[in-house]
This record gives C-alpha cells, structure tokens and sequence, in this order.
C-alpha cells in the first residue's frame, strides 16, 4: 500500500473506541480507520504508513447489516460527535461490550469476572451539558455556533439541531445564533486571536428542569485584539520615538484607552442585555434558572473561567439523583447523562454491598473519593462509612459538594480542594476503601503509587476511558490486587464511550508492597508495547 492513494475495503471490526480494522481485497495488511462501523464497505486514502498503516476515511460505499436504525440528526454525516446512530441502541451496546472485552482480555481472564452492559434509560436528547462553539463552517461565511467538523480544527458546523440536546437546549442554541448574527459580532479567530464570542455553555437537570445558560466570550468586543497583543504593539511602535514623545504618547495613550475602554464596557452591557432579554422571552419545557457571562482571553481553545458575571437569576442550577440533591456550578464536573448516572452509581454501591459488606451490620471506618467532582459518589456512600474524604482540584465543585451535603443533611462528608498528588501527602490517616473516578486520562502516574501504597483491601475503579484502565491495571495486578468484578454502564448512546468499572481487591492486604518504577518510563514502554502489537 502506498501513502496517498485510495482503495476501498470492509470493515473487519472496531476497536475500542473507533479504530476500525479495514481488509481490503487482493492486500494482506490491514488498515486502521476511525469513524467506522464492522460491516461498511468504505472509501479510505492511506495518511500514515509506520508500524502501523492509517488510513483517512473519504466515503461510506456500502453501509453495514448493523445499520437499520434512522438517521435522526441532520447533522450525522458531518458531525464528528455521534458514530452509532445508524445502530440500533442494543447493537450499539453489543458492540462496546465486545470493544471492551478484547481490549481487557489480555491482562486477566474476563469471563470469570465480567457481569454484564447496562444501558442508559434514555438514549436519545440525554445530555445535562452541552459545550458548543462559536466560528464558521467555510472561510468567510456567516457566524455559525455548533461542533467542529469532523477532522476539523477550524470548521464549526451549525448544530443547533443537535439529538444529543433535547428540545430546550436547541431552542437556547438557536436563539444565542440568530440574536449574534443579527448584532453582526465576530467570533474568535484561533489563528489571530481576535473576536469576541467563544462558547456557549448549556447545562439542563434532566430531574428538576433547571437551565443554566452561560455564554464565554473574549475581552475584544471590537474585533482588534487581545489586550495583551494590543499592549505588545503598542510597545513595539513606541521603541524607536524619543524618549519626551513616548511619555507624551503613553500618557495620550493611557486617556484615550480608558475612555475607549468605557464606550466598549457600555456598548458590551448593551449586548448582553438584549441577550439576555431574547432567552427569557422564548418558552421552554424546563426552566432557565441562571444566564451567566464568563471571560476567557486564554490564546487556548480550551474553556476557562477568568471571571464571570450573573446576569439572571443565579450561577448554579439543582439536580436530583437517588433521592439526593447536587447543586451544580457552570464549570464542575457532573456526569453528563443523569439518568446514566443513576444507573452507574446505584450499581457501584449495590457492588459494595453485595461483594464486600456482605457480611450483617458491616461497615466501613473510612473512604476516599478521589476525583470526587461534587461529591455524588461520595453522598452516596456516606451511609456505609463512618467518614467519607472528597479529594477534587475544582474550587467551584468543591464548595459545591460541600453545600450539597449539607442540604442532603449529610455530615460525615470532607470534601478537600487540591490535586490528589499533593493531597494524599497530607493525609495520614488510611482508608479501608478507595473509590476512583478519575479524568480521560486516567490516574496520574505520581499519584498512583500513593494510592497503592495505602494497601486498602478494596478499591472501585471508574473509568470513562478504557483505554487508561488498561494502562493503570497491570500497576494493581503488581501491588497485589485482583478484578473480582468487571461490568459496564453506556453514560454515552450513540458515541463510542462506555464506562468501565471494576472492583479490585486485594489478595495481600497485610502485605506494604512498594511501588517502586518510573512511571513515566513504564507508561512509554505499554504505549510502545501497544503500537508493536498493532503492527503485527
């Protein structure tokens, strides 16, 4: 196979989480595709000729025997969000299951463990948050607000049609569109680093109905720059004036900037307004409960809070999950389908119960909640423990957790801010259980010698990627730990993401195993080890 060209083939299978494996006729490597269904005949150029050979999908030919369900979103071909929608839900569930099971298999034996897939109670319109951005689908054309193109940096395709958002949601998404193009206000060049609209932060409680809405946006109403570039060139046209001239100018400068500075505040308050004004005059299904504007001047496109201002009514919204209540903050981490996530923590605690206080009346002393968010997972286990420890970097979910225990009338909850690295230094005292929800990205490789080292008898790790799993386990499988129980929950229908738990227990708990590697080193080495295999 030559890079560059064009061949065509039938997708063999998927691997976790889209990399399908293509055989094409009359060749005897296989090809590596994202975005692919087992079964679809396609249309693929080769990209990337190494160990592994990469190809770039360009057509579905023919589809798959899988695919008999509808194509309810218009933007299904373009939109790089969704890859099962085709499928019908309990294929698509087939399909993690078989994904995740090859993908664990090789480091224990899952049959002996493994208990099964649960699905989301609502499978379509389930999303509590949705994050879209600001920008065009071609160079030049008009101001659009949805998801990138599929493979694509730049292009924003308008999505406000969105299935993953229910009926609420687009209508916010549709207005936020229709009322910035009508003002004509530019969106924010990734490449220059000038304009004004960002994202647009949606969040919905599937139980309450509430709506937070909150727009991110820039410092450059304008359109002329970040005020860091702008203070850059001002100093570069400065250097070469003499040196009374400059003074003279920097002073011009200073009067002229503040009152600029002013009229663009005014003209700014103004926008925001009628903003506001054109989401509370639309009728909604649920409630809009808070408008909020946050500022963001980072060069990154990443969304972060550099101050935000409440617009309307407040800068939080409620959710009820298992008979508790969550005050959710515009930046704290909550699971993103809250019927899902019902589903995933109700079967966490049945495991406990069933597996580990099995026995009449047990309990445990102690419990850290790591990566602990808002505290779901911790608020619900706070009836099985003496004290339950919150661990979470996010000061905002944080004081969040703290306030929700309180209004769940919990009292045995610590919720502590700080990475786990650090936190976990500071405490002496060791639990008897430990409960892992860690980002995409898995534990951090500092971190996890530390929790290790505490040597509990039971640990319940959660994974939104399985991938990252696979890399930590063989560290457990070293320290002395086992997978008594392996089972799944799809959080994500129509996408390929699953959450993996499993429980580990410890079959040396007497045992202080040091973990003693490079975990940097070792990391590279597995990822090296994968790449290998996949070559092979």
């Amino acid at each position: 196979m030559k890079k560059g060209q064009e061949y065509t083939g039938i997708v063999e299978e998927v691997l976790f989480p889209n990399r399908g494996v293509v055989c094409v006729d009359g060749e005897t490597e296989k090809v590596s595709i994202k975005n692919v269904i087992p079964g679809q005949r396609v249309r693929f150029v080769v990209s990337k000729k190494r160990k592994r050979i990469e190809g770039r999908l360009l057509e579905v030919l023919e589809r798959s025997a899988l695919e008999t369900a509808k194509e309810p979103c218009p933007h299904f071909l373009e939109c790089g969000g969704c890859l099962y929608q085709t499928v019908p839900y309990e294929a698509q569930l087939s399909l993690k299951e078989k994904q995740i099971r090859t993908l664990l298999s090789p480091l224990f034996d899952v049959d002996s463990v493994y208990r099964g897939i649960s699905g989301s109670p609502v499978s379509d319109s389930y999303r509590n948050k949705m994050e879209l951005s600001f920008g065009d689908c071609e160079k030049g054309g008009d101001l659009t607000l949805g998801m990138h193109r599929r493979g694509s940096f730049f292009d924003v395709l308008e999505t406000t049609d969105c299935r993953l958002m229910d009926r609420d949601m687009r209508r916010v998404a549709g207005i936020t569109l229709e009322y910035f193009r009508e003002k004509g206000v530019a969106y924010y060049h990734k490449r220059t680093h000038r304009g004004y609209l960002r994202h647009l932060l949606i969040r919905k409680a599937g139980k309450t109905g509430e709506m937070l809405v909150c727009l991110v946006t820039s410092s450059d109403l304008a359109g002329k720059g970040s005020p860091e570039g702008l203070q850059n060139e001002n100093m570069e046209a400065e250097k070469g004036s003499p040196e009374g001239l400059q003074s003279v100018n920097i002073e011009a400068e200073k009067g002229l900037s503040d009152s600029l500075q002013n009229v663009a505040l005014e003209a700014e308050k103004g926008l925001l307004e009628g903003w506001k004004n054109a989401l509370l005059e639309a009728e909604y299904e649920g409630r809009v409960v808070g408008i909020l504007h946050t500022r963001n001047d980072r060069l990154a496109d990443v969304v972060e809070d550099q101050g935000t201002e409440i617009l309307f009514g407040q800068g939080a919204f409620r959710e009820e999950l298992l008979g508790l209540q969550f005050v959710i903050t515009p930046f704290s981490f909550f699971q993103t389908n809250s019927a899902g996530a019902e589903v995933l923590y109700d079967s966490v605690k049945k495991a406990i119960s069933e597996k580990i206080l099995s026995a009449k009346d047990a309990h445990f002393s102690r419990i850290f909640d790591l990566y602990s968010g808002t505290g779901t997972i911790a608020q619900l286990l706070a009836d099985v423990a003496d004290e339950v420890v919150g661990v979470e970097i996010v000061s905002e979910a944080v004081e969040a957790a703290k306030e929700n225990a309180s209004r769940n009338g919990i009292s045995n909850c610590t919720f502590i801010e700080g990475d786990v690295l650090s936190v976990l230094s500071t405490l002496e005292k060791a639990p008897d259980c430990i409960i892992l929800d860690p980002p995409r990205d898995g534990v951090h490789p500092k971190a996890l010698p530390k929790i290790l080292a505490y040597q509990v008898p039971n640990i319940v790790y959660i994974s939104c990627k399985a991938t990252s799993l696979a890399r930590d386990l063989p560290l457990f499988f070293e320290a002395g730990y086992e997978v008594k129980d392996l089972w799944m929950v799809d959080l994500f229908p129509s996408t390929g993401n699953v959450e993996t738990v499993c429980l580990l227990s410890n079959r040396k708990p007497d045992a202080r195993v040091k973990i003693d590697v490079d975990l940097e080193d070792y990391y590279r080495i597995k990822d090296e080890q994968k790449k290998n295999k996949a070559s092979e």
